[in-house]
């Protein structure tokens, strides 16, 4: 489990990477630093009150309760659950890597235009009133696990949630005056790829707490679906722009990876592969709708993981067999209709909420602190406004 945790920690780095490499060369610092700022900022939320507000005692189904403040009475002796095997600590650890990361997906849709000091608070608020409430409501005894609503490593929680919060904070901040068109650094973004794809294992897998069938089979779903998804976002854009092309696939397998994510450990192997192609048919579709519809999202968070953590979510309502796992249940496919109606409510519901949340938080954020930045600065590059630095020196 502490390799799983140092798995999901270096999916952070290799957002940065991505997203790094997806914007000009003006640029690159500050999506950057808006990915690594998590691993320090969330972290103290995390210990301090995240970590109880997600798996504290339930309050109404909605939040934990004040039980681990600070992480009071969690000993190093303290067991999490009784068959898990592993000290809470350890579970600390590694559920403090997802909530690293899921803020961070959302900056890739305001890259280019949103000031750092707006951006902290807005960190701050969105874990506070968004993440950790969902959290405890999916696994943290909430009302969501009470109903019986499934999600085996985040497409409710960490995808759908940050995806449509990305395309609120879109429509609030709106579109970029001077827009980037072409990634600065496809290398870049095929390195971030790497680290993604290698950490999902430990997101995926290590979602299982133990070693046992299921995790095996997280294993390897995941890597079939990324793999399927890669290669039918590759096709795609054969068929629709004459070549194959490089920054295709690598977005195809992100979309793979984030589409298996909340099925990856209840259904068969067969079953990614179908969850893999059609994650890059959603996601290539959602993302043509986008760009016709002239919405600014930059690094396209809501159609990868907005749209892939929304259908993954039903894909799992349709495809979930207990002969995979015991403990998770048998989608519509297997007989069981009232399974993919819980999650559709849940899901469905996750997404509004994220959406007005986030667009409510950045107009508040606004009458505080100007969130976008000026003109001249979004024309000059936010490197040198917000960091007095850059990343590449003529």
């Amino acid at each position: 489990m502490l390799v799983a945790t140092s798995l999901v920690m270096l999916m952070t780095p290799g957002l940065a990477f991505f997203y790094g490499g997806l914007v000009s060369r003006k640029n690159v610092l500050t999506i950057m630093m808006q990915s690594f700022v998590s691993m320090g900022w969330t972290t103290i939320l995390w210990v301090t009150v995240g970590f109880t507000m997600c798996f504290g005692g339930d309050i109404g189904g909605i939040i934990g309760d004040g039980k681990y403040l600070f992480l009071h009475g969690i000993s190093l002796s303290t067991a999490f659950g009784s068959n898990m095997g592993i000290p809470m600590l350890v579970f600390v650890a590694y559920q403090m890597m997802f909530a690293i990361i899921t803020p961070a997906l959302i900056t890739g849709a305001f890259a280019d235009r949103v000031r750092f000091k707006a951006y902290m608070i807005f960190l701050t608020v969105w874990l506070l009133f968004v993440y950790f409430p969902l959290v405890h409501m999916v696994w943290g005894g909430g009302l969501f696990q009470q109903w019986g609503v499934l999600d085996f490593a985040g497409g409710i929680v960490v995808h759908a949630s940050a995806g449509f919060a990305a395309l609120a904070s879109v429509f609030f901040v709106g579109k970029r005056k001077v827009k980037n068109t072409r990634p600065h650094s496809i290398p870049l973004v095929a390195l971030g790829t790497a680290l993604l794809w290698f950490g999902w294992y430990g997101f995926n897998a290590g979602s299982e707490l133990r070693v046992d069938s299921v995790t095996v089979s997280a294993f390897l779903n995941t890597d079939v679906a990324a793999s399927f998804a890669a290669i039918t976002w590759l096709i795609l854009a054969v068929i629709f722009e004459k070549k194959p092309k490089v920054l295709g696939m690598l977005t195809g397998a992100v979309a793979g990876l984030a589409t298996i994510t909340p099925a990856a450990g209840y259904v068969n192997v067969q079953s990614s592969m179908l969850i893999g192609i059609i994650a890059s048919l959603i996601g290539y579709a959602a993302i043509a709708y986008k760009n016709k519809k002239g919405w600014d999202d930059a690094l396209d968070v809501w159609g990868v993981h907005g749209m892939g953590g929304y259908v993954g979510i039903l894909l799992l309502g349709l495809f979930a067999s207990t002969n995979i796992n015991p403990n998770g249940a048998n989608g519509l496919f297997f007989g069981d209709a009232s399974f993919f109606l819980k999650e559709f409510v849940a899901v469905t519901v996750t997404a509004v909420y994220a959406f007005v949340f986030t667009y409510v938080a950045l107009w508040l954020i606004n009458k505080i602190t100007t969130v976008r930045v000026s003109e001249e600065t979004e024309t000059n590059g936010l490197d040198l406004f917000e960091f007095g630095e850059e990343a590449y020196v003529e």
